[in-house]
């Protein structure tokens, strides 16, 4: 197996059921990116395009942020892909995977919570209409 140093980028509708070895499908409009794994296992590697997962940043060549861990493959291939180049990062301990996928579900978890400075609708009461003069009158007399 020989390790890939570049991917050659391909804007698509859908990913393909095939896909060609050194190309990087890209679709925007799934906010999905798919390519064989750069190890040359041959492994189909899909990263969803979302804000608490990956990003793709193009600039006439594309980058993927972060780094690609092919932790469920055999081959726990681990790499960066930056300007079309595939740029090989370190193996990583199963340790540090978990604690990095823990990360990754509070990331989540975080982004999808309810946010804490908005009321639930069901806590807002309607402002109370201004008095008049014969309420405030009848509320004086009252207390």
């Amino acid at each position: 197996m020989t390790r890939r140093t570049s991917l050659r980028p391909a804007f698509v509708q859908y990913i393909p059921e095939t896909l060609e070895d050194g190309v990087l499908y890209i679709s925007p409009e799934n906010r999905t990116v798919a390519h064989l794994c750069c190890c040359g296992c041959r492994s189909e590697v899909i990263t969803p395009l979302d804000l608490t997962q990956w990003r793709l940043i193009y600039d006439g060549r594309v980058s993927l942020d972060p780094s690609v861990g092919s932790w469920n493959l055999p081959c726990r291939s681990h790499y960066w892909i930056r300007h079309n180049a595939v740029q090989w990062a370190e193996p990583w301990t199963d340790a540090r995977i978990a604690a990095a996928r823990n990360a990754q579900r509070q990331r989540t978890a975080q982004h999808y919570a309810p946010s804490q400075a908005q009321p639930v609708a069901s806590e807002v009461s309607p402002p109370s209409p201004p008095k008049g003069l014969w309420e405030r009158l009848l509320a004086w007399l009252a207390r």
